[in-house]
């Protein structure tokens, strides 16, 4: 009800065993816990976290200029509405490889089944921008090294993302991947990558769970999730989707009733009041209300008579 009824080591293990098995593991992005919700109503595998989300959100772009203290509080609160596992984007972790560390152990706080570290410069900016640059192969190993050796939970699953494709190229980028699995990665999120034959000899080569970065209006192509599974990719996320859907719709929205001094015309588009109190599982907390505010008053002549002293 308020919480999951999972435990966050419950969710940890769980994704632990998924990334194990066969099958591409879909995880869209939550614009805010409720959304969330509403992601896992409908069967996805998992929620992503998006650090572009967050700082939209905010009023910012994503030039790194969001907290370790606004992103934990967001990975926590959506964490704690879902049975889901959550992975969480923790752009460079926030400073040098002891502000790693620490991020990594409050993001674990938070009840986030994965988070990933990586290797841009710090301030980074978006991934599908040009004019990134990025550390040097030492640095990206002792991030992702820090990362591991704070983790207290074995099932923690630290992702090491590199942004070196579009830098310094595809060969670039399987020597870099192959360095932070040595370091103890767990997954390899390599950002925008040119094709599906690139995910596919990553894959193979690397031998570590790999992520495609699907958001709209970036350097890679929308490929469908069967196109993914079939190079064995192993996660693909959609981090801006709903928000970009939701605020088109808002856009909108504002335009009619400003036009038609009414939304009444959009009324078909609309959640209903019925469906957002069942996805905010209204009916569970009236009847955690009902039996635990069970008593009633005594009638006058059944309260006890006390004694003077």
């Amino acid at each position: 009800m308020i919480h999951s009824e999972l435990p966050p080591s419950a969710k940890r293990s769980l994704f632990k065993e998924a990334l194990s098995r066969d099958g591409l593991l879909q995880f869209p992005g939550a614009l805010n816990p409720l959304s969330a919700r509403l992601i896992e109503g409908h069967g996805f595998d998992g929620v992503y976290i998006s650090g572009a989300v967050l700082s939209a959100e905010l009023g910012l772009p994503d030039i790194g200029l969001t907290t370790l203290t606004e992103v934990a509080k967001r990975a926590q609160e959506t964490s704690r509405v879902i049975s889901l596992p959550t992975l969480v984007d923790a752009d460079t972790g926030f400073g040098e490889p002891m502000n790693v560390a620490r991020t990594t152990q409050i993001l674990e706080d938070a009840g986030v089944s994965a988070l990933h570290i990586e290797d841009q410069v710090n301030p980074k900016r978006c991934g599908h921008l040009d004019g990134k640059a990025v550390v040097d192969e030492e640095t990206s190993v002792k991030r992702i090294r820090s990362a591991v050796d704070a983790r207290r939970d074995a099932n923690l699953t630290i992702v090491a993302r590199t942004d070196i494709r579009s830098i310094a190229g595809f060969d670039e980028t399987i020597r870099r991947a192959k360095a932070l699995r040595d370091a103890g990665a767990d997954a390899i999120f390599p950002e925008a990558l040119a094709s599906l034959s690139e995910y596919e000899r990553l894959a193979n080569e690397v031998g570590l769970p790999v992520i495609a970065n699907m958001t709209e209006f970036g350097k890679t192509e929308l490929f469908p999730a069967s196109e993914l599974r079939n190079v064995g990719v192993k996660i693909a996320i959609y981090p801006v989707s709903l928000l970009r859907v939701a605020m088109g719709a808002a856009d909108r929205a504002l335009s009619v009733l400003r036009s038609e001094g009414s939304l009444e015309s959009l009324l078909p588009d609309m959640q209903t009041r019925a469906e957002l109190y069942d996805l905010l599982d209204y009916e569970s907390y009236n009847q955690f209300d009902s039996s635990i505010y069970n008593f009633s008053l005594p009638q006058a002549h059944e309260e006890p008579v006390r004694e003077r002293s």
